[in-house]
């Protein structure tokens, strides 16, 4: 039997559902979702496997213009994506300005491998409007692929895989058939923590901290993680902790019963705030958390 496999990468601009949409696909809570822009800051993978194909989806972090090291380690990882998919899943939604990004457009205008523009949010929208905005999409990409969907309602995801499979190159499967993310647990614990700080504190807050995982211990009854919550500046730890520890604890028990969901495991877990200053545009710091690759 002919097999087909390839690599779905996932592209746009901050806050149009990049992630629910890859979640949604897969069919696992991978990716992290809030309300707030650069939610994700990895590029995640989650495969999906049919008895003659696989499909391995990348999450990645929302377009920008980087204003540190982080931010700029986020973008290559977009650069990387579109350099070495098989297919490109472009998402934005009902909202946003076609304009916007207009040299990542033009990348896509350039490409060879097949382009799928994914318009989302469709609930918040007419369908007059909608028709119009793939009609304009249809002229910015005219050989892409228009798909119209609401990711958070799961409305016509069904076509999007369809039309990848048929799209895969012919290939062996690049992982095991079992697996479904190339990320490890750790990972997982460190960013449910980091949802619950997206969550839960405003302004510069998330975006100045990082979540450590400094053990994560694997017994036949529970899991014992200890996760270190590193912040820049010492205003910012006591904004984290909170009046008597109370911020801290909510974001901990927040975090503890979403990794007990997650891993279907009773968790130990200890979180604690450390600050550690200029972090984000420190390389060396920033390739030991992974947002560098050598």
């Amino acid at each position: 039997m002919m097999h087909r496999a390839g690599f779905v990468n996932i592209i746009g601009n901050p806050n149009v559902g990049k992630s629910t949409l890859m979640n949604a696909l897969v069919g696992e809570r991978l990716s992290i979702v809030t309300a707030k822009a650069q939610t994700t800051r990895h590029r995640i993978m989650g495969i999906v496997n049919g008895d003659d194909w696989q499909i391995v989806f990348s999450d990645t972090p929302g377009i920008l213009k980087p204003s540190y090291a982080l931010q700029r380690s986020m973008l290559d990882f977009v650069d990387t994506a579109i350099g070495d998919a098989d297919i490109i899943l472009y998402v934005t939604d009902v909202v946003e300005k076609k304009d916007k990004n207009e040299a990542y457009i033009e990348k896509l205008q350039r490409l060879t491998c097949p382009v799928m523009v994914v318009v989302n949010k469709i609930d918040l929208s007419d369908q007059a409007s909608v028709l119009a905005l793939i009609r304009e999409w249809q002229a910015l990409l005219p050989d892409a692929e228009i798909f119209p969907v609401s990711a958070k309602e799961r409305f016509n995801l069904e076509g999007i895989l369809d039309s990848i499979v048929a799209k895969l190159p012919v290939s062996p499967p690049w992982f095991d058939k079992e697996q479904f993310t190339d990320k490890s647990m750790r990972f997982f614990a460190s960013e449910i923590i980091r949802e619950k700080i997206l969550e839960n504190y405003d302004k510069e807050i998330p975006y100045c901290t990082e979540v450590v995982i400094e053990q994560f211990k694997e017994g036949a009854e529970r899991y014992d993680i200890s996760a270190v919550i590193q912040v820049m500046r010492d205003s910012q730890k006591g904004i984290i902790i909170g009046k008597g520890g109370a911020s801290l604890k909510k974001v901990a028990t927040q975090a503890r019963l979403e990794m007990e969901d997650f891993f279907q495991k009773k968790v130990f877990l200890q979180v604690f705030v450390k600050v550690e200053p200029g972090w984000r545009d420190d390389k060396k710091m920033l390739r030991k958390y992974g947002y560098i690759l050598d």
